[in-house]
């Protein structure tokens, strides 16, 4: 049997899914757009965790690790998503959005979700774990001014939108 497939210690597993679970659906829900989808996708990147962990539980963080495949399954989600969405609506059927029950000021969410999505990443981290630049940088796989850049751009539109939310 392959050492990446034997699966983790029950115990040893058991203790980082309870503690990583939370945090990677926050942020692959809101990658992704949808809380359902994003409490799907951090289950599907801890189990690629759980068969590779005796080589992640060796990492400096293995959490960077299931972040990193959270957010670039949630991606792919959400292109999926929208080519099914083009493709509905050119059938002339209604799209409505999914609705994403997150604590914490609705607004701020509506003007987080209207981010591209890897903007909504960066967010998500720096914001909401609290991380540093150079750490996020590190969970995209990205350099750190391409995190400095999606998160300023982040900023400046989110101010801008809630700007417009306070002006209304």
């Amino acid at each position: 049997m392959d050492s990446r497939t034997t699966g983790a210690l029950p115990e040893e597993f058991a203790v980082f899914y309870e503690r990583e679970f939370a945090a990677v659906a926050l942020i692959a829900g809101t990658t992704a757009g949808d809380r359902t989808v994003g409490e799907d996708i951090a289950q599907e990147a801890l189990a690629r965790a759980n068969e590779r962990w005796n080589d992640l539980a060796t990492y400096d963080k293995p959490g960077a690790w299931v972040r990193r495949v959270a957010i670039n399954l949630a991606l792919d989600d959400r292109r999926r998503q929208g080519s099914r969405r083009r493709a509905v609506e050119q059938l002339g059927a209604s799209t409505s959005p999914v609705s994403v029950a997150r604590a914490g000021d609705p607004a701020v969410w509506e003007a987080v979700d209207a981010l591209p999505p890897r903007q909504r990443s960066v967010v998500v981290l720096h914001y909401f774990e609290d991380r540093p630049v150079a750490e996020i940088a590190d969970i995209l796989d990205i350099s750190v001014s391409a995190t400095t850049s999606h998160l300023h751009k982040a900023r400046t539109a989110l101010a801008a939108r809630l700007a417009e939310v306070r002006h209304d």
